[in-house]
C-alpha cells in the first residue's frame, strides 16, 4: 500500500525538541526504518480545544468497559509471539493480507535500533465487577506479552465469544512531554465491541489531554474512509500546498475536498 507523502527525511537527532519540531512541520515517524519521517497531510488535535462531543460520548458508551494504560517500549522479555499474530490477523482482516507482518510488529515493539516508537497503548475490555474490586483481589499475569496488575483471567478465553479483562487492543505510538502520535492500532476482532477502533482512538485523545500534552497526532488523511478522524474538536490538518506553502489549517470542508 502506497502512503501519501511529498517529502522524506531521516532524523539523527532524537531529542524531544527536534522530534516535536519535525511533527510541527508535517512530518510523522514511519515503520520503514529508524529515523525515517514522511511529510504528509498530517492530522492532529489541539488538546487545549478538545472537548467530547455527543457523538464521542455515544461511542464511549457503546464501548463501555474498555480501559487504557501505557507501557514503555521497547518490550524485552515481556514480548510474546501471540502479540505479533494478533496484529497480523487484524491487518489481514481489516485491510489486506500482507500489509503488516508479525515480524514487523515484533521489530517495532522490541528493537529500539530499528523502531521509532516508544509507547504501547494497551486496552482492556474489563469484565464488570472484577478488576480492582474488594471481592476479587488483583493478581499479576501476562497475556499477549504484556504483564499487568489486574484480575487473573484464563488466557484460553482470549478469542472466545465473551469479553474478558485481558488486554485485547493495542496502539504502537510515540510520546514525549508535548505530543502523542497514535499509530498502528490493532485489537482482537473476536472479543471486542463493534466500535472498538474508534473507542480506542477517543480514549487515546482523552489520555493525551489528561497527560497535559499539547497535541495528539492521528496519522494522515489520504483515503475517503479516513473521515472518521475529522469529528473531533480542535482538529487541524497540514497542507503542503501546490504552491509550496506549508501550514496547519482548521477548515475541514477544504480537507474533505482534497
Amino acid at each position: 500500500m502506497n502512503y501519501l507523502h511529498w517529502n522524506e527525511k531521516t532524523l539523527t537527532d532524537f531529542s524531544e525538541r527536534e522530534v516535536t519540531t519535525m511533527y510541527n512541520q508535517g512530518f510523522v515517524f514511519t515503520r520503514i526504518g529508524k529515523g525515517i519521517m514522511h511529510q504528509t497531510r498530517s492530522v492532529r488535535i489541539d488538546l487545549s480545544k478538545f472537548e467530547l462531543s455527543s457523538e464521542n460520548r455515544r461511542i464511549l458508551k457503546k464501548t463501555e468497559g474498555v480501559e487504557i494504560s501505557a507501557t514503555d517500549l521497547p518490550l524485552r522479555e515481556e514480548y510474546n509471539w501471540s502479540l505479533g499474530k494478533l496484529a497480523k490477523d487484524f491487518y489481514d482482516t481489516k485491510f489486506e493480507p500482507g500489509i503488516m507482518s508479525a515480524q514487523k510488529i515484533k521489530e517495532l515493539l522490541t528493537n529500539k535500533d530499528k523502531s521509532n516508537f516508544n509507547t504501547l497503548l494497551c486496552y482492556r475490555y474489563m469484565v464488570s465487577g472484577q478488576a480492582g474490586s474488594a471481592e476479587s483481589p488483583a493478581s499479576r499475569y501476562t497475556i499477549y506479552g504484556i504483564t499487568s496488575d489486574t484480575d487473573k483471567v484464563d488466557p484460553n478465553k482470549i478469542g472466545a465469544d465473551k469479553p474478558t479483562n485481558n488486554p485485547t487492543g493495542f496502539a504502537i505510538s510515540y510520546q514525549n512531554t508535548s505530543i502523542l502520535h497514535y499509530s498502528y492500532p490493532f485489537y482482537d476482532l473476536k472479543t471486542t465491541p463493534k466500535d472498538m477502533g474508534l473507542g480506542m482512538m477517543i480514549r487515546a485523545i482523552q489520555y493525551a489531554k489528561d497527560s497535559k500534552l499539547k497535541y495528539i497526532y492521528l496519522g494522515s488523511f489520504q483515503r475517503p474512509n479516513d473521515t472518521y478522524k475529522l469529528q473531533f474538536e480542535g482538529l487541524e490538518w497540514f497542507d503542503g500546498g501546490p504552491d509550496g506553502s506549508e501550514k496547519w489549517r482548521t477548515d475541514i470542508d477544504s480537507l474533505k475536498k482534497t
